[in-house]
């Protein structure tokens, strides 16, 4: 007794990159036996035993039901719009890495009964693949090229390849190509030159590009003398500065304490008005003991010739008065007391 039978074929595992298309076959053969409705589901199996399935798309009652997984809303359908023409297949668009999992097509016309499960993956391409240059660019200096991509599935591989020059690596090049490491040993100046890294998986690859360029190797020690002869004129002209600072300060702090010791340490100036004074006393209490005859011919000492403060008398010696021209005026008539004038004799001693 024939029964209903799928007749997909025998691939049952399939492998896309990121963003394509997929189409999931599930085609079948009823027989004469299975009178009863047809009925197609998929379902997506997870890979944890203790979560449930979940139904993608269904036809039943000669009507498509496709709103039940919202993870692939507008983006599932039946391959032909008509299932019981005998094709039940799956189209799944833009891909998704989350998409990746067990699909199982179940389709039943009583009383037959079938299934069949798929496994799909879904990869990553490479992308923003990056090329570096690690190590000094130097000659006799190991250099070590890296390569890596931010995105892509495993498993990856990197390949290396100069696109300048020769168009081949250096013969003591070696290269890793799971890491995208490429190491060039004891490098010459005819290393330089344009170098390209491919990334490659099942479903894509990407690439990236470096440009390499060993120089000799630069005066080391005329940069260090330069240096440090530099370092040593900044500090002397460091210490010229604080010297001369200093020098100004010390200057400053001496006119600063001379100035203090001589407002402090030097008397006031006598006033000439008590000098006058007491030059004019001292000449009354000697002029008083002379009698009144002998002030004849004698006049008084002007007072503009009263000697300063400044003014030392040296010892031993008189002060001489110049004869007067006016006589004396009577005294006694007066009524003023009369005041003893000293008299110069002709030899200049005063009588």
């Amino acid at each position: 007794t024939r029964s209903l039978s799928i007749t997909s074929g025998d691939q049952t595992m399939f492998e896309k990159a990121q963003g394509e298309k997929v189409t999931l076959p599930c085609t079948f053969v009823l027989s004469e036996e299975d009178e009863g409705p047809l009925d197609i589901e998929w379902v997506l199996i997870p890979a944890d035993n203790q979560k449930k399935e979940q139904i993608i798309i269904m036809y039943a009652m000669d009507r498509i039901y496709n709103d039940y997984y919202a993870a692939m809303a507008g983006r599932k359908q039946f391959t032909n719009p008509d299932p019981r023409s005998g094709d039940g297949s799956l189209d799944i668009l833009n891909l998704k890495s989350a998409d990746t999992g067990t699909y199982q097509c179940k389709v039943k016309k009583a009383p037959g009964v079938q299934s069949q499960k798929i496994q799909l993956t879904v990869l990553v391409k490479p992308a923003r693949t990056k090329c570096s240059i690690e190590g000094p660019q130097v000659i006799g200096k190991d250099i070590i090229l890296k390569c890596a991509s931010q995105e892509g599935s495993p498993l990856l591989s990197y390949d290396w390849r100069r696109v300048s020059g020769t168009r081949e690596l250096p013969a003591t090049s070696m290269l890793n190509k799971n890491t995208g490491e490429l190491l060039l040993k004891n490098a010459s100046q005819d290393y330089s030159g344009i170098y390209n890294c491919v990334a490659s998986n099942r479903v894509g690859t990407d690439e990236c590009s470096v440009e390499l360029n060993v120089t000799p190797p630069t005066n080391t020690a005329g940069i260090i003398v330069g240096a440090i002869l530099g370092t040593l004129l900044g500090l002397s002209v460091l210490a010229f500065l604080v010297f001369c600072c200093c020098k100004k300060h010390r200057e400053k702090k001496y006119e600063k304490e001379v100035h203090h010791d001589i407002r402090e340490d030097v008397p006031p100036p006598k006033s000439r008005s008590s000098t006058a004074r007491s030059y004019i006393g001292s000449n009354r209490s000697s002029l008083g003991s002379m009698s009144p005859s002998n002030m004849e011919g004698y006049t008084k000492t002007p007072y503009s010739q009263v000697p300063s403060e400044d003014f030392e008398r040296t010892p031993g010696q008189n002060p001489t008065f110049a004869p007067s021209k006016v006589a004396a005026p009577n005294l006694s008539r007066m009524g003023a007391v009369p005041v003893m004038i000293p008299a110069q004799s002709k030899d200049g001693s005063i009588v």
